[in-house]
């Protein structure tokens, strides 16, 4: 009973009781403002998160998203000045970022290299290269309407966090109610046997990180607006925070399991265990601790509940084949 408790609403009753110590702790933490500011400050990262979700159902990983997000940012800023309107800058960020994704796709569907390897060197490829094309330099003076369109307020509600949403309601259609969500699932579950019942299990998973790198472009579009700047060196450790909300979630490190909803919930718990400890003037180094043995535990957590799964289908295979035993037995004197 406790086990199944945990299993189903883990991080719900992490995110409640983490809420009522912060409330407690900290007279500013219940403000309209903060609250919105915590919202605000994890739309970037569920964003990518959600790309990180199709990927690691796969049973695979994406280690290039901060760069791919920087790589974005700086075309983004580069194609503003062009005085083109911010339609064409926009789409183009977001296309390339799909593009980056579409190449790791490539690498590791098609030519099998293995993903932690692939998007390690696509990791370094993306930051050399918006290095190399602004020279190490940030790109500023961005039109007010794009500053508004992607970092600006309607009613007090950040525009970003309404992106945010999107992408989730978007993601939560396309896992559950559609083929290739399904077959996200089934990949991620057991390749081989996705791949004999008639699945293009390549196609799949070079879609699951062209979505990655998508989710990149988004948040490059997003960031770019909140800094009034493109920085080819923006995005440092956004491949943290995303894998963190993903596992801290509940979704599989060996693919297979989880949900969108569960990497939201990740991603919030994240941002308010920030916000919390900058509240209670931690210091940022021991922050950098504090997330990292959230992380470590989160991973603990899925390898136990999975070594659990798989002890209770060991024993459940082991008692259907005494049952068929039995009756094999009893057949004869029959």
């Amino acid at each position: 009973m406790f086990h199944k408790i945990t299993d189903r609403f883990g991080i719900g009753i992490a995110i409640i009781i983490l809420f009522i110590f912060l409330s407690i702790s900290s007279p500013h933490f219940l403000e309209i403002n903060n609250l919105l500011n915590i919202l605000l400050q994890v739309s970037i990262s569920t964003i990518i998160a959600v790309g990180m979700t199709f990927v690691i159902m796969t049973s695979g990983i994406d280690l290039s998203v901060g760069p791919l997000t920087a790589f974005s940012s700086v075309i983004i800023g580069l194609t503003l000045h062009l005085d083109i309107g911010i339609g064409i800058p926009i789409l183009t960020g977001i296309l390339v970022g799909g593009l980056l994704g579409l190449i790791n796709g490539v690498l590791i569907a098609r030519l099998k290299i293995p993903a932690f390897i692939a998007t390690l060197g696509m990791m370094s490829v993306a930051r050399g290269a918006a290095l190399f094309i602004t020279n190490g330099q940030t790109i500023h003076m961005f039109p007010s309407e794009f500053r508004f369109f992607s970092a600006g307020s309607i009613e007090k509600i950040p525009i970003p966090v309404i992106y945010a949403l999107i992408v989730v309601i978007l993601a939560v259609f396309i896992l559950n109610y559609t083929k290739f969500g399904r077959y996200i699932y089934a990949i991620g579950g057991n390749k081989e046997a996705a791949r004999l019942s008639g699945i293009n299990v390549k196609a799949v998973e070079t879609w699951a990180y062209i979505i990655s790198g998508i989710t990149c472009g988004i948040g490059a579009v997003i960031l770019t607006g909140r800094l009034n700047a493109a920085q080819p060196i923006a995005g440092i450790g956004y491949e943290l925070d995303a894998i963190a909300a993903v596992i801290i979630g509940g979704t599989s490190l060996n693919g297979g399991e989880g949900t969108i909803t569960g990497t939201l919930m990740g991603a919030i718990l994240i941002g308010m265990l920030r916000n919390g400890l900058n509240l209670l003037n931690v210091s940022p180094f021991l922050q950098q601790i504090v997330i990292g043995s959230v992380i470590v535990g989160a991973v603990f957590f899925d390898q136990y509940r999975r070594s659990r799964k798989d002890s209770k289908a060991a024993k459940g295979l082991s008692r259907s084949n005494e049952i068929t035993e039995g009756n094999n037995s009893i057949t004869p004197k029959l």
